[in-house]
């Protein structure tokens, strides 16, 4: 089973984590989400468990308790669910542009930028 932790401390590292939930039963992985840029733990992050009585366990258990001054939320994992997108319409922060699909804009020649025209 796929149990989601959240209000994790942002020092907490995978093998803490997995030690927590091992008193519960056997536990098959463990991921703590990281910041691709800062590197920094967001906060949550998944643990996965074979057993769904041990699972189900350690999620009563540890639900609402406290771990290093933060109360965890811990509880089963929805399904993942893929988002595909074509590339367009998304926020690119290396050219800190927005793409914005089916807007008439107007080139501004001066200075090199849009303007969006107004709809009437």
């Amino acid at each position: 089973m796929d149990i989601y932790v959240g209000s994790l401390p942002f020092k907490l590292k995978e093998n803490q984590l997995k030690e927590l939930f091992e008193t519960y039963g056997e536990v098959e992985s463990v991921k703590i989400i990281i910041h691709k840029i800062t590197r920094q733990n967001k906060g949550f992050g998944f643990v996965t468990m074979p057993n769904d009585e041990q699972a189900l366990a350690a999620i009563k258990a540890l639900n609402g308790s406290d771990l290093e001054g933060r109360e965890l939320e811990v509880s089963k994992s929805d399904p993942k669910v893929e988002i595909k997108s074509s590339g367009k319409d998304v926020y690119k922060a290396s050219t800190a542009r927005k793409v914005i699909k089916n807007v008439p804009r107007k080139r501004n020649d001066d200075d090199d930028t849009f303007k969006f025209k107004k709809k009437h």
